[in-house]
């Protein structure tokens, strides 16, 4: 380890856009399959469903990997080693999408079947607070090219379980953007706020300009991906002068096919211009970088210093959902790492 990968690890650092879905490494899903098939996935047969050229490729290895995903135990061993690796990188705060819309959608008969997998996962939170030193919130994300109302059964979930469970911190719209954007969820976003619940949004991934501000109309705090924001000089305006949190994902971007390349992500355009831009790794198994290497990957393919960085550091906190006080804990910190 070089002297610029041991500062990143040094780092403490909030993630803010991850999937735990998305975090399952072929070895895990092989475990997984040994549970679950009669005929269990060999390692190489694991590891060629992460192999994909575009974002429709994608989506095709996420249902296949999550088909794996079964019942609370199956998620427990998920998030732990979900949070282990985090650790590993100098993350000491995530806040991690569940895709409660795909439990909904693919189980015919689904009602309670959240509660016992949400119980699986606060079991493993619970220990990485415990064990690790990892503080951990939760976004129930819902899939947008399902129905309306299965989006809406998401999120009144959410608004259901959070007074017992806050560490359910938000929702979020994942899913296939060109099929449906954001203004159909624009009453029930307006409803998840009522309820206490933070509001998060993929758009501008596979999307125009317009689709951000789309997703900005409806009530969205924070705009995942938003890599089609550098088309449009008076978004990029508007995101500075409403301090909108940006969850950037370069690798991810370039693994989908919607980004040539790391050097050509606005990650460094977005960052000059002052907006609040913060890096995250997205689906880390799928796309072959954790946080730690989209770290080094901006010092490498866009001179991103030491200082830099460590304002890259600051930001993930500062866009977080953490009270002010952890926040100002967690900013005292990234100012003492040499």
């Amino acid at each position: 380890m070089n002297d610029m990968e041991a500062f990143i690890r040094r780092l403490p650092k909030a993630e803010l856009h991850l999937h735990l879905e998305g975090t399952i490494l072929p070895a895990t899903l092989v475990e997984l399959s040994q549970r679950h098939d009669a005929s269990p996935l060999t390692l190489a047969e694991a590891e060629k469903i992460y192999q994909f050229t575009d974002f429709s490729g994608f989506m095709d290895a996420f249902r296949a990997i999550t088909r794996l995903l079964t019942g609370p135990e199956d998620y427990e061993l998920a998030a732990w080693r979900m949070c282990q690796r985090l650790v590993e990188q100098g993350v000491v705060h995530a806040e991690v999408y569940i895709s409660v819309g795909v439990i909904y959608h693919w189980r015919e008969h689904a009602e309670g079947v959240v509660e016992p997998i949400f119980a699986g996962l606060e079991r493993a939170r619970q220990r990485a607070e415990r064990e690790l030193g990892l503080s951990l919130y939760w976004i129930f994300d819902a899939v947008r090219h399902f129905t309306v109302p299965e989006a809406e059964r998401v999120f009144l979930k959410a608004a259901e379980l959070r007074p017992a469970h806050p560490s359910i911190i938000g929702i979020g719209l994942g899913g296939d953007e060109r099929q449906r954007g954001s203004e159909p969820f624009h009453e029930m976003y307006a409803e998840a706020a009522k309820a206490g619940l933070r509001l998060t949004n993929h758009a501008g991934e596979t999307t125009p300009a317009s689709a951000i501000w789309e997703a900005l109309s409806i009530g969205s705090e924070r705009i995942g991906h938003a890599l089609s924001a550098v088309e449009d000089e008076s978004l990029l305006d508007e995101l500075k002068a409403r301090h909108i949190p940006l969850e950037l994902n370069p690798t991810s971007n370039v693994r989908t096919g919607v980004c040539p390349s790391f050097a050509a992500h606005p990650l460094r355009r977005y960052f000059d211009a002052g907006l609040l831009v913060t890096l995250n790794s997205d689906d880390p198994a799928f796309f072959g970088s954790d946080i730690a290497n989209e770290y080094l990957l901006a010092h490498t393919e866009q001179g991103f210093t030491r200082e830099e960085l460590r304002q890259l550091a600051a930001n993930s906190f500062a866009a977080s959902f953490l009270p002010e006080s952890e926040k100002a804990h967690r900013l005292a910190q990234i100012a003492s790492i040499k």
